[in-house]
């Protein structure tokens, strides 16, 4: 925490020795209380500075940082259910801040990254294609993404819903929100998981997912559960666990939110292809989401 402290100038000639007490002898009685006063707070911000440390991102204090996150989250209006359930027994997990401290740069290329992971998938990806074909048409009704593109952002991120991950959602964006690399990031993403426990979409023990908090079949950071999450088959609840049709129409209505274009091409260079770079910022990856796209179209 910074505190901005008013400064007080006071001309001295050079020639006169510089005590507290000819310092202050020269003061005026206005500015006097001012210099006091100023000196007093100076005291109290140094000698508070051991208890903001205690709760500082990465202070090695983990449970007095969570104390204080649960007293902020209160405050921006999560419920006190919602907190006591969601982080209780929370501890520090240090092999999310191993994995996030040790990611290498994406160095394949389109031809390296496509080639090992679109063959595997496309049969199943036509075979979605075709499972949930009425399901898809509804969607790209209404959101305006044809179901190439959404099956094989599916097979990519979790191969159909089969790895969804299995780190606790909550405890690692509490490890990344106290690391102290993109804390207001985390913590802000900390707080929209909260508030998914609040709406009731899911239980603290059923989010679980990648290491950095993604959540779901097509891997949605709380953030974009919040805002893009649907219940597409009306059961009542917004399901991108188990929920294949919910899953879909949320990962459609992200991209609509982004800007896509209906009945518009998604290759390189084309509107639709910038709307899949917000969906991930790889090049290499979204042209792979395109081609695998193209290659559902062309499929029997």
């Amino acid at each position: 925490m910074r505190l901005a402290l008013a400064a007080v100038s006071i001309e001295i000639a050079p020639a006169v020795q510089i005590t507290s007490r000819n310092l202050f002898a020269r003061m005026t009685p206005t500015i006097s209380r001012l210099a006091l006063a100023a000196l007093a707070l100076t005291a109290s911000i140094l000698s508070a500075q051991p208890a903001l440390a205690a709760v500082a991102c990465g202070s090695g204090n983990f449970d007095a940082w969570l104390a204080d996150f649960k007293t902020d989250a209160a405050a921006k209006g999560v419920s006190q259910q919602a907190i006591s359930a969601g982080l209780a027994g929370v501890t520090l997990d240090q092999s999310v801040l191993n994995r996030d401290r040790s990611q290498k740069v994406f160095s394949q290329t389109f031809e390296e990254f496509s080639g090992r992971m679109v063959p595997p998938r496309l049969t199943r990806g036509s075979n979605m294609m075709k499972q949930y074909g009425s399901v898809l048409s509804r969607i790209e009704q209404t959101y305006g993404v044809p179901g190439e593109v959404l099956v094989a952002i599916w097979g990519l991120e979790t191969d159909f819903g089969v790895n969804t991950g299995k780190f606790a959602t909550i405890r690692s964006l509490a490890t990344l929100a106290y690391d102290c690399r993109r804390a207001e990031q985390f913590r802000a993403e900390l707080l929209d998981a909260l508030r998914i426990v609040q709406r009731g979409d899911l239980a603290p023990a059923d989010m679980k997912g990648a290491w950095a908090g993604e959540l779901g079949q097509t891997q949605f950071m709380p953030s974009s559960w919040m805002k893009y999450a649907v219940d597409f088959d009306g059961n009542g609840k917004r399901d991108l666990l188990h929920n294949a049709p919910d899953v879909l129409a949320s990962t459609a209505n992200y991209l609509a939110g982004y800007g896509w274009q209906k009945g518009k091409d998604w290759q390189p260079g084309s509107p639709n292809f910038a709307v899949l770079q917000q969906w991930n910022k790889s090049e290499v990856y979204s042209k792979t989401v395109a081609y695998f796209a193209t290659q559902l179209a062309r499929a029997p």
